[in-house]
C-alpha cells in the first residue's frame, strides 16, 4: 500500500557529549523522524526502510512495538556517531566509531510512497542510481548532511557533494543548514544559496540557521521562519531531522510552506528541551507557535 512519507535512512548509535552530560542513545535522521511522526494524529501514513547490525536489531523491535512500519536490511556494523558538543549547542565535533552498509537498488525496489525522504548520515549512503530510481516513484525529499560528510580514520570531514548535480536534479525538497550552504554553493548569503539551487530544478529548499531561524524558498517566493526559545536547552542532536519531520508531516497534508516552516520550527523547540526524539503532541507544537 502507497504510504505519505517513506523515510530511508540508518539507525544509529550515538555517543552524545554535552558539557552537563554524556549520554547513549539510538540515533540517525530515520530514528528522530519515526519516533517524531509517531507522536503525531496519523493523519500522514509513514515507512520507515533502515538498516542495522545485529546489535541494534531492539531498537527496531521497540519501534515495531510501538506501532511504527519499519522494513529493516541486514548491515554488517551499525553506524556508530560521537557528537560532542560545547556551551553554543550550534557548534558539534563528530567522530564515526562504525559504519553501516550503503543502502542498494534491490533494497529499495518495491518501495511506494508519494514522498521519499534520504536521511543520509555519511557520503556513500545512496549511490545516485538510487537516488534516480526513487524519482521516478515519488518525490524525493534529501537532508543534505550525510553527502557533505567524510570519514577519514574516525574523523569527519566537510567536503563538496561527490553527486550533487546529479542528485539535485532528481530532489524536489531539500533541507540544509547554515554550514552546508556554503559547503555547497561557497555563497554565505542563504537568499543567493536557495535561489542558485533552484536552478538545479529543485522545488522547496529549506536552510535552517540554528537559533536565527529558517528560511524556506519555493515557487519564487520567501518565506522567514521563527525560531522559538526553549525553556531550557538540552540537546540539539536530531533537531534538523525534527525540523524535516515537522515540515514533511505538514507539506503531505497540503500546507502551505510557511505553515509547515512554524510547525517544523516549534516542534524543534520541543525536542531541544531534552536528549532523544521529539516525545510531545501537537497541542505542545500549537501552543509554542502561539
Amino acid at each position: 500500500m502507497e504510504k505519505d512519507i517513506c523515510c530511508i535512512g540508518h539507525i544509529t548509535r550515538d555517543k552524545i557529549i554535552t558539557p552537563d552530560n554524556t549520554v547513549y542513545m539510538a540515533g540517525g535522521t530515520s530514528f528522530y523522524m519515526a519516533w517524531g511522526i509517531n507522536c503525531l494524529p496519523p493523519k500522514t501514513s509513514f515507512k520507515l526502510v533502515t538498516k542495522v547490525g545485529e546489535g541494534q536489531m531492539g531498537e527496531v523491535e521497540k519501534m515495531r512495538n510501538a506501532g511504527i512500519d519499519v522494513e529493516c536490511h541486514k548491515s554488517t556494523h551499525t553506524v556508530y556517531f560521537e557528537n560532542k558538543y560545547g556551551a553554543n549547542s550550534n557548534n558539534r565535533t563528530q567522530r564515526v566509531l562504525a559504519k553501516a552498509d550503503p543502502f542498494t537498488l534491490d533494497e529499495l525496489r518495491n518501495l511506494d510512497a508519494k514522498i521519499y525522504h534520504l536521511g543520509t548520515l555519511l557520503a556513500d549512503d545512496f549511490s545516485s542510481d538510487v537516488v534516480k530510481y526513487l524519482s521516478t516513484k515519488g518525490l524525493i525529499s534529501i537532508d543534505v548532511q550525510g553527502y557533505l560528510r567524510e570519514v577519514r580514520g574516525e574523523s569527519v570531514h566537510a567536503i563538496d557533494w561527490k553527486d550533487k548535480e546529479d542528485v539535485l536534479r532528481c530532489t524536489d525538497i531539500l533541507k540544509l543548514n547554515e554550514h552546508e550552504m556554503e559547503v555547497i554553493t561557497s555563497y554565505k548569503n542563504p537568499r543567493t544559496v536557495a535561489m542558485h539551487l533552484a536552478e538545479y530544478g529543485v522545488r522547496e529548499i529549506v536552510i535552517t540557521l540554528g537559533s536565527y531561524g529558517s528560511l524556506i524558498y519555493a515557487d519564487g517566493k520567501f518565506y522567514e521562519i521563527p525560531a522559538y526559545k526553549p525553556s531550557v536547552l538540552v540537546d540539539a542532536t536530531g533537531s534538523g531531522d525534527t525540523y524535516s519531520t515537522g515540515y514533511l508531516y505538514c507539506r503531505s497534508q497540503g500546507m502551505g510552506c510557511e505553515e509547515a516552516g512554524k510547525f517544523a520550527a516549534a516542534m524543534c523547540t520541543l525536542k531541544l528541551e531534552h536528549s532523544g526524539p521529539f516525545d510531545r503532541t501537537i497541542k505542545d507544537i500549537r501552543k509554542i507557535i502561539r
